[in-house]
């Protein structure tokens, strides 16, 4: 028997008593059999969405949202606690390899798990009485030997919907589960079909692939899926980098700081794209060791154009687009130099620059080691110095660029400039970080 909460099991009884079944399915049990706690509760039911509304609306005590009518889907909420609950039914013909174009309501569960997309997803369970599982494709097995395994014949559910892709890849990643064999090779014959899914759906389920405990291996097993999407990995791979610093390939040693920095979307992407622009800028001198001069620039404008390819927002790409910008900085471990750094990271970005710098150097050789202790004092450093001093960005600056405007300078790239002058100025203790003191300063700039 499953604990749920008192809301979830009451709009079931409201169901089942007006004669209708209802029974819980989807996530929530794969979360329940795992020994999680659920974040969301879906239903499934004979009712069609017509008469779920007649058995609500004549109690006023739930109240119901037509989140996806068409679909068969009304969202019941009872004391903020809201619950899907979808009519059973069967989909036909997916001519965008996304949405069906059709969907018909049936009155056998049976169907209903027969659509639906892996098999510890196509588990249903009623609550009443003892309880009762219907598990037609064996999903408590599945997820007992930790597989991840398609509904029938994957080839058919993957070209209904090629988003499944990328979700068997996430659930994979975060569930540390591995493929079915043969689920396994579908999705990487039907690859090409993720072109046809929008990127903003894609940029979802990258984010959740990225930020599972099992991404290291799913980009190295599957990186021909994760081509399709992100093609400019492609020149990483196998990329000796000729260097006695570097044990791995650019794209093994992409995938180990993927892994070894915190799962945050913000971190493991910039983690992902820290080294994507080494590839352009390969050179070797003449004793054959390899250099990458300037590809953190590189690096970072490779970074843009996939992040606005796949939507990202822009406080995500902006904090992405800093780390990979900065990330090959190496200063010195004193005040000056952290003063420099925080002028270009923005205190906001400091903790995951430290992160990428850690990861970074734990996935190179071990003559570099030693720059863990260097990494450790830098942080020590940066902690204090954000702790102790207040201005650490423009914005914090006691003069504004309508103050510059007004001492004549034109609108434009200048005016940033000036200002970030003005602000290393009083990072460097040349001057205090007041008014006067930075207008002064500002006019001997212009002149």
């Amino acid at each position: 028997m499953f604990e749920l909460p008192k809301e979830v099991e009451r709009i079931m009884e409201i169901i089942t008593n007006a004669g209708f079944d209802a029974y819980l399915v989807g996530g929530c049990i794969r979360d329940f059999l795992m020994g999680e706690k659920p974040k969301d509760f879906d239903v499934t039911t004979d009712a069609t969405p017509e008469e779920i509304h007649r058995v609500f609306d004549s109690r006023g005590e739930v109240h119901l949202i037509d989140t996806g009518i068409k679909q068969g889907t009304v969202t019941a909420i009872l004391n903020h606690v809201p619950v899907e609950v979808t009519t059973f039914r069967r989909e036909s013909g997916y001519s965008d390899n996304r949405h069906p174009d059709q969907v018909t309501f049936s009155k056998s569960i049976e169907d209903d798990l027969a659509r639906r997309d892996f098999t510890m997803n196509a588990i249903a369970y009623n609550p009443r009485g003892n309880g009762e599982f219907v598990d037609l494709y064996y999903g408590q097995v599945d997820i007992k030997n930790s597989l991840v395994k398609a509904v029938g014949d994957p080839d058919e559910r993957f070209r209904e919907d090629a988003l499944r892709i990328m979700r068997a890849l996430r659930f994979a990643s975060q569930l540390d589960f591995e493929i079915d064999e043969a689920t396994a090779r579908a999705m990487k014959t039907l690859k090409d079909s993720l072109n046809n899914i929008s990127r903003e759906r894609i940029q979802k389920e990258l984010e959740g692939i990225l930020c599972g405990k099992a991404v290291e291996r799913i980009l190295r097993d599957y990186r021909e899926i994760i081509e399709v999407i992100i093609p400019e990995i492609t020149p990483m791979v196998g990329l000796d980098q000729c260097t006695p610093y570097h044990i791995y390939d650019v794209w093994e040693h992409t995938i180990r700081v993927v892994s070894g920095i915190s799962p945050e979307p913000v971190l493991r992407l910039a983690a992902l794209f820290h080294d994507i622009g080494k590839p352009s800028c390969f050179t070797k001198d003449e004793e054959g060791v390899g250099h990458f001069y300037g590809h953190p620039e590189v690096s970072t404008e490779i970074a843009r154009g996939i992040m606005n390819r796949l939507k990202f927002d822009n406080h995500s790409k902006d904090k992405v687009l800093t780390l990979v910008r900065w990330h090959d900085l190496r200063p010195e471990p004193t005040e000056r130099s952290l003063r420099r750094v925080l002028v270009k990271l923005g205190k906001e970005n400091f903790d995951g620059w430290i992160q990428i710098k850690r990861a970074d150097n734990r996935a190179q050789s071990h003559f570099v080691s030693d720059r863990q202790v260097v990494i450790d004092q830098l942080e020590e450093i940066g902690h204090r110095l954000i702790e102790r001093e207040g201005v650490l960005s423009v914005k914090s600056l006691d003069i504004s660029g309508r103050d510059l405007m007004n001492l004549g300078l034109k609108e434009g790239p200048s005016v940033g400039r000036i200002l970030k002058l003005l602000l290393e100025d009083v990072m460097e203790q040349r001057i205090s970080n007041s008014h006067d003191e930075l207008i002064n300063r500002a006019k001997k700039y212009l002149q």
